[in-house]
């Protein structure tokens, strides 16, 4: 799960929900089990039992016990956080509809205010790290709305991390983070009452999950704490520091909208089939509005998030360092964009397919459960189209005769049905 946990509603009930300007067909279901009543109520039962197991690993960690034994006696289970697991929407809203809610021109304006009020704390940053300030900054105003509380969110994250460490599918995972809360509190870095965030226990102006917290905040205002919460430096900052770390590379954008020739091959459209910006030029891509490539020699591949219809863009390294901090490309591509048009750039010139008739969780299922059926390996059926669902699915509208973008519509899976 990524350090911006806090974006997971939002990306459940924004990345992958049905929009209004968009026909989704279909019915959907769940990719996962519900846990029963019954399971819940035992869990509830034992979470005492649980927490008082894990002190071994918390003892380990350079927890005392006095910390230990004060968050077992105040913590209690927060059942609440399950309906959210287990009942948040299951639809796919299309790139498009994320891309406009995260982009907007009163983040943009407020962003450069921000820029503009923080200079002093930019110019030191990038000096020190080499993250672009318009980065930083993107994610700021998307993930907390340039730190506000209400942005940040409300939750308990000790509670939240101690509950999903003993509760649900994902225990192993939480147990990481609720120790690692619990190390940051005894620390000091943030009070307990500033300690909240999202359900699933990421927090701060940046969002980060508690481990994320301990490897990468950084103490830049030189108050003897790494605080990014209350603390606009030490929160930009460490995530520069996150970036750079991620190996993020310093003078190169994130990617280019770009334009494609008239019988371009978009079996090229894959992630795994990287070339330098002149290889592309030579195949006859080209930046939007005549613009020209600045580092012809940056490795990037070619992204149809909408497939032939939607935009193209050329994706360079530095935006999968993006998506190491949320592997959504909806979230990067809006990150990035966000940054750009903070910069001085426009909207994206090619026009989104709004019209498109999408898939229905329950359709993007059979899609996979068909294309695994014809032999191609895309792993296990989750009702997600990622990069070998899209390669098998470009294979396939090749194969029968159809532009193949790799982009999920009702008339693909009812042409591969015929």
């Amino acid at each position: 799960m990524r350090s911006t946990v806090r974006l997971a509603a939002l990306a459940a009930a924004v990345l992958w929900c049905a929009p209004a300007t968009a026909q989704v067909v279909g019915s959907v279901t769940p990719s996962h089990p519900l846990m029963t009543p019954q399971a819940l109520a035992e869990a509830e039962a034992n979470f005492g039992e649980c927490l008082a197991g894990l002190w071994p690993q918390a003892q380990r960690k350079g927890i005392s016990r006095a910390t230990y034994e004060w968050v077992m006696r105040s913590v209690q289970p927060d059942m609440s956080l399950f309906k959210l697991m287990d009942g948040q929407p299951e639809f796919e809203r299309p790139i498009w509809w994320y891309v406009d809610t995260l982009v907007t021109e009163s983040r943009i304006r407020q962003g450069r205010e921000m820029l503009a009020l923080h200079k002093a704390t930019f110019d030191a940053i990038e000096q020190q790290w080499g993250v672009d300030r318009y980065l930083i900054t993107a994610i700021w105003g998307i993930e907390s709305n340039f730190g506000t509380r209400e942005g940040m969110g409300s939750r308990d994250v000790v509670r939240s991390t101690a509950s999903l460490a003993c509760i649900g599918r994902r225990q192993a995972y939480f147990r990481d983070e609720f120790l690692a809360a619990v190390a940051i509190l005894q620390r000091g870095d943030v009070p307990l009452e500033h300690m909240r965030g999202s359900w699933a226990g990421a927090f701060g102006m940046t969002q980060f999950m508690p481990t994320g917290y301990l490897r990468y905040a950084v103490d830049f205002d030189g108050d003897g704490h790494a605080n990014l919460v209350d603390s606009v430096p030490d929160a930009l900052a460490s995530t520069a520091n996150r970036f750079r770390a991620e190996k993020w590379v310093t003078g190169q954008t994130w990617g280019y909208e770009v334009e494609l020739p008239a019988g371009f091959n978009f079996l090229l459209a894959d992630r795994s089939r990287r070339m330098s910006l002149a290889e592309w030029s030579r195949l006859g891509v080209r930046r939007v509005a005549g613009q020209m490539f600045p580092r012809p020699g940056d490795q990037a591949y070619l992204l149809l998030p909408a497939g032939a219809q939607g935009p193209a863009f050329l994706m360079l390294e530095n935006f999968r360092v993006i998506m190491r901090y949320n592997p959504a490309e909806a979230y990067a591509l809006a990150i990035g964009h966000l940054a750009d048009r903070m910069r001085g750039g426009g909207p994206f010139v090619q026009p989104w397919p709004r019209g498109a008739q999408l898939l229905s969780r329950t359709e993007r299922f059979e899609l996979q459960e068909l294309l695994l059926g014809y032999g191609y390996d895309i792993g296990q059926p989750d009702g997600k189209i990622g990069g070998k669902t899209r390669e098998a699915l470009r294979q396939v509208q090749a194969q029968l005769g159809l532009v193949p973008d790799g982009f999920p519509t009702a008339e693909v899976l009812a042409h591969i049905k015929r």
